[in-house]
């Protein structure tokens, strides 16, 4: 029987808290812990195992994977931070990292992290899995630059970059961890996961596609991409009960 999204939240949790830094990392490390102990929901990673796991392989196949791309989200949200781009003091609750350690430790917290993401993704013996997430992780840092510059060609594109690309990897690295080699049905799940976790979240901070869209507009809109995540799912011959699951719930969430 497949794992629940919390079960698997709890193996990430657990991965990540029993995760050895670099030694050479020095004091360093311990603004890389504060920033993970920081984060959220690890959705991305999540998804991340219920791939694996709906095709048919054991979640400790794809874990480095999965908390490689945790720790690329959590980069991003370090360096978002900083007072250069967001200037957010806090986080869920917490001082960011660079207002509890300094501006200087905290772009070497997220660099740290970075590294620490390749060095998990290139513990497999292909080199998929940190292509994908390199590739990822460079369109995430395209769409930043779009959004910081106002200089991005549609709203489309800006988020399909700054926020899809993680969620589309978040498939991609399962399937290239666990070896699947038929996709294109995931990869197009993959696409829509992003998309309706965006509109979702701009619901949320009734900013992006509220302001373009309205409430009532930007709400089908989330609608509709989550019908379409749901119709890719069902083109796929496997167990995606959780996937759906995580779908149903990130269409509706509050927070």
């Amino acid at each position: 029987m497949p794992q629940s999204p919390e079960e698997l939240r709890s193996t990430v949790e657990a991965y990540l808290e029993g995760l050895e830094l670099w030694p050479e990392l020095h004091g360093q490390a311990e603004s890389v812990r504060y920033s993970l102990v920081v984060g959220g929901k690890r959705v991305r990673p999540v998804i991340c195992l219920a791939v694996a796991e709906a095709v048919g392989a054991d979640v400790a196949a794809a874990l480095p994977a999965a908390a490689a791309l945790e720790l690329v989200h959590t980069f991003s949200l370090v360096h978002d931070d900083l007072p250069a781009l967001d200037a957010d003091e806090e986080r869920r609750g917490r001082p960011s990292t660079w207002k509890q350690f300094g501006e200087a430790v905290g772009v070497l917290a997220g660099d740290a992290l970075l590294a620490e993401a390749f060095r998990l993704a290139t513990s497999y013996d292909r080199t998929r899995v940190a292509r994908e997430l390199a590739e990822a992780t460079l369109g995430m840092i395209g769409g930043q630059y779009l959004d910081v510059t106002g200089s991005a060609p549609d709203e489309a594109t800006l988020h399909k970059l700054k926020t899809g690309c993680l969620f589309a990897a978040a498939v991609g690295l399962a399937l290239w961890a666990c070896e699947v080699e038929d996709q294109a049905s995931w990869r197009a799940f993959g696409d829509e996961l992003g998309l309706l976790f965006q509109i979702v979240d701009d619901i949320l901070d009734a900013d992006g596609y509220v302001e373009t869209h309205g409430v009532d507009g930007a709400r089908l809109l989330a609608d509709e991409a989550a019908d379409r995540a749901r119709a890719r799912l069902a083109e796929v011959d496997a167990d995606t009960s959780v996937l759906r699951e995580i779908v149903d719930s990130l269409a509706v969430r509050t927070a």
